[in-house]
């Protein structure tokens, strides 16, 4: 077992938790309009996998760049900025708009400038619901197959060929700045799950929640989080693995149980 059973646990319920709230957050946007009127992208539903893609592309490559210049004002601006944007998003599902921006900055503000592991995860739950509430109205869940296939490919590469994932996720540990679940586990190790493996099964049981409804998208949820439990109890300690393969296989058997039921 990569983590001892409570860290995996509380990992599993965390990523939970981000899924459920994540799934209320875009339920709320089909009945209300992004606050401050921020505009969703154009993008057909049947090809958005495709500029989605050049998007993570273009956001992978520009944070290669700031690692290997080592630009950690850049890399905080940058995150500072990105995570105020997510969360005033998710935050207005629940409360006005101009209350949502300030608690958004608030929050933003003490991730990347006074990071804490309370106030970090806290974030992360709530932000990438405000990511899926942008997404999940232009995409179609052929878009979202096969989206979780190219991620899914591009994930083991990163990890397992390149490794340059790897050489993000310590570089984002250096800085105190993680795009994702953070879990202390000894006085010098913590237990991580990156911010994309939050959001792609996200962005999966969103599209399935405005395809078929919110008790199939709870199955998808279910199994993700199965799988993720599958994963962190069978990972063996100091070394990495791409979590999306794992995720997208729960995903899908989710999906098809719930085409069953």
């Amino acid at each position: 077992m990569k983590y001892n059973l409570k860290i995996v646990a509380l990992m599993v319920a965390l990523f939970f938790i981000a899924q459920l709230i994540g799934l209320y957050v875009v339920n709320q946007y089909t009945a209300k309009e992004l606050p401050y009127k921020i505009e969703r992208p154009q993008f057909e539903e049947s090809t958005s996998y495709i500029p989605i893609t050049f998007m993570i592309i273009i956001a992978t490559g520009i944070a290669l760049f700031m690692i290997r210049f080592k630009t950690q004002r850049l890399w905080k601006i940058w995150f500072f900025l990105g995570i105020t944007f997510a969360l005033l998003i998710s935050f207005a599902a629940f409360i006005p708009d101009m209350l949502a921006l300030l608690l958004a900055v608030l929050i933003a503000a003490i991730k990347v400038f006074r990071p804490n592991y309370i106030i970090h995860n806290l974030g992360e739950i709530f932000m990438y619901g405000g990511l899926a509430a942008i997404f999940v109205p232009v995409l179609s869940l052929k878009s979202i197959f096969i989206l979780l296939v190219i991620i899914s490919v591009y994930d083991m590469i990163a990890v397992w060929k390149t490794k340059h994932m790897i050489k993000l996720a310590k570089f984002q540990s250096d800085i105190k700045v993680f795009a994702g679940l953070l879990i202390p586990y000894t006085d010098k190790k913590t237990a991580i799950l990156g911010g994309g493996d939050i959001g792609f099964p996200l962005l999966f049981a969103g599209t399935v929640l405005k395809t078929y409804s919110i008790v199939s998208a709870l199955i998808v949820v279910v199994f993700a989080s199965i799988a993720l439990f599958i994963l962190l109890y069978y990972a063996k300690k100091n070394k990495f693995y791409p979590a999306m393969p794992f995720l997208s296989i729960g995903c899908l058997i989710g999906y098809l149980v719930s085409l069953l039921l």
